[in-house]
């Protein structure tokens, strides 16, 4: 026997969309259960329509204590539960039993989700991120990667047994409990598509404080007790993770609305520095523009000419009076090069895409220092046979050297310049990027040519527009997200060769379009289409 548990409190007007996505189900379902937790909206109104479904009121007691009831009124052998915005796709439940007879030690299976607006409308590409050996520390290092509640298949005998939700917990119950499920019993997964997240402003995860609050304290409960070091060090990744995510969420959902709502905008920053201060001027780093500088241009006229300037004869040289730079090598003999501060700043806001198979070209480097937990097969190509870190051998630019619908991530960081047929080798990238893969790609703009080993292969510099059509040649552009990095300053400073440690993060994190050091490109491959079936593989954690 197979159950439903739909939650609602004040969300009738998605009601009819959950439930009817029950009913579509390519296996019926022996139960359909809502639990109304005090909602002021008359659930009853929709559930009546359905002869079949049971409605059970209560006053408002939270998500978790809901989750309970449903899980109490059940008799079935498995259990799913639905939030009442959301929408299960027709092969949910089937899929996550089938996982769950296939391997009868687990207690539950989750699959993929996507994201889908107000209206219903699709939003998003698949998300899914695949087990690692240890799916408890993977839980703690990299917080909640199932994500969503609803992909999740439950034998409903086990949870019982397990003490079902904490219902201490108003929000991340879900979390906690997947966490003691992963401490004492096993997990499975699968990558098919089986959920809709609907957002919409009612949210409750709207309220980052307040789940980053839940989230610190789950992670908290997890070192009551005698712990081991590694789950020390997972907390405090965890830890560090969570801030990280929730902070520069609120920071920059704040400076979208600066223009349209500031006072909410200045709340939202308030906010966000009340979490975590650093977490929060980073962010905001990175996503304001030089929009002071743009005015001062358009006031002075087109001429560009800057008030700030010396006058003509008056500018001092210092260390800069020189025909030779202060480095040959790009700043790496004095420090970390300012180019790749622009590259990891880049990388470490989209890590959430490295996961799952992902190809890095000439080391895995980046792959593991930012994917982390989250990789399941990391590959390098390399033209070098004897590399003894390749796994792929050969030349981007020839075809048939990648697998095709092969990788959900590759990090491509200044080599695409190295190739002379530059076209030949992002097509081969699109090719073998899984259909919703990410590429995560940067060039050159205004740099030193390399006086080494890659003086002589060291082809090109582009501007953002230039990669831009580059791009568009193998990938949609409604799907690539393009910025430059870099300004008269900072390029200045790379040229000589000075290292990061000798220039402030506030000078460099200014952003000048007319003086890119680097372009970055974040691209998604199109989704899957109706004769391109997704690869199926299961993941699994004895």
């Amino acid at each position: 026997m197979i159950a439903v548990v739909i939650t609602t409190y004040n969300h009738t007007r998605f009601l009819e969309e959950a439930i009817q996505s029950c009913l579509r189900q390519s296996k019926p379902m022996d139960e359909i259960i809502v639990v109304d937790d005090g909602s002021t909206d008359n659930p009853a109104s929709v559930v009546e329509r359905h002869p079949g479904v049971r409605l059970i009121r209560q006053d408002n007691c939270g998500l978790a204590a809901a989750r309970n009831t449903g899980l109490a009124a059940s008799r079935s052998d498995y259990i799913t539960f639905l939030d009442a915005d959301d929408r299960l796709l027709p092969n949910a439940i089937e899929t996550g039993v089938r996982m769950l007879v296939a391997h009868p030690d687990a207690v539950l299976a989750y699959g993929a989700h996507r994201f889908i607006n107000g209206s219903g409308a699709i939003e998003s590409d698949k998300h899914h991120v695949a087990l690692t050996e240890d799916p408890y520390l993977q839980l703690l290092r990299t917080g909640n990667f199932i994500a969503m509640h609803a992909t999740v298949v439950y034998r409903r005998e086990r949870l019982a047994a397990i003490g079902g939700f904490d219902v201490s917990m108003r929000s991340c119950e879900d979390y906690e409990l997947f966490l003691r499920i992963a401490r004492r019993g096993s997990i499975v997964t699968h990558d098919d598509l089986v959920a809709e997240y609907r957002i919409h402003g009612d949210n409750m995860s709207n309220n980052r404080s307040m789940m980053l609050a839940a989230a610190l304290s789950v992670l908290d409960k997890q070192l009551a007790g005698p712990v081991d070091d590694d789950v020390r060090l997972a907390v405090r990744d965890g830890r560090r993770f969570w801030k990280t995510y929730y902070t520069g969420e609120l920071t920059t959902e704040a400076l979208r609305a600066i223009r349209a709502e500031p006072a909410k905008a200045i709340r939202m920053l308030r906010q966000a520095l009340q979490m975590s201060p650093p977490i929060t001027l980073q962010t905001a780093a990175f996503r304001i523009k030089c929009k002071v500088g743009r005015l001062v241009q358009r006031l002075l006229g087109a001429s560009g000419a800057d008030w700030r300037a010396p006058r003509v004869g008056s500018v001092r040289f210092g260390d800069f009076a020189r025909t030779m730079p202060m480095s040959h090598s790009f700043g790496y003999d004095r420090g970390k090069p300012i180019d790749r501060y622009y590259i990891e700043n880049f990388l470490q806001l989209n890590a959430a895409d490295i996961h799952g198979r992902v190809l890095e070209i000439g080391d895995n480097s980046y792959t593991m220092h930012f994917g982390g937990a989250h990789v399941v097969k990391s590959d390098v190509l390399h033209v070098d046979p004897d590399d003894p870190n390749a796994t792929i051998i050969g030349d981007l630019s020839q075809p048939g050297v990648l697998p095709s619908n092969a990788f959900d991530c590759i990090i491509l960081t200044q080599t695409l310049h190295l190739i002379f047929d530059m076209s030949a080798a992002v097509a081969a990238l699109a090719e073998a990027l899984k259909p919703g893969g990410v590429l995560l790609l940067t060039v050159p703009g205004i740099t030193a040519v390399d006086r080494g080993e890659w003086g002589s292969t060291w082809f090109w510099s582009l501007t953002q527009a230039a990669l831009a059509k580059l791009l568009a040649k193998s990938f949609s552009t409604a799907n690539m997200a393009l910025e430059t990095h870099g300004n008269v300053f900072a390029a200045v400073c790379f040229l000589q060769g000075l290292a990061k440690e000798e220039v402030s993060d506030q000078k460099l994190d200014v952003r000048d379009t007319a003086y890119p050091i680097v372009v970055t490109a974040r691209v998604v491959k199109d989704g899957l289409t109706a004769d391109q079936p997704a690869n199926r593989t299961a993941n699994v954690t004895a």
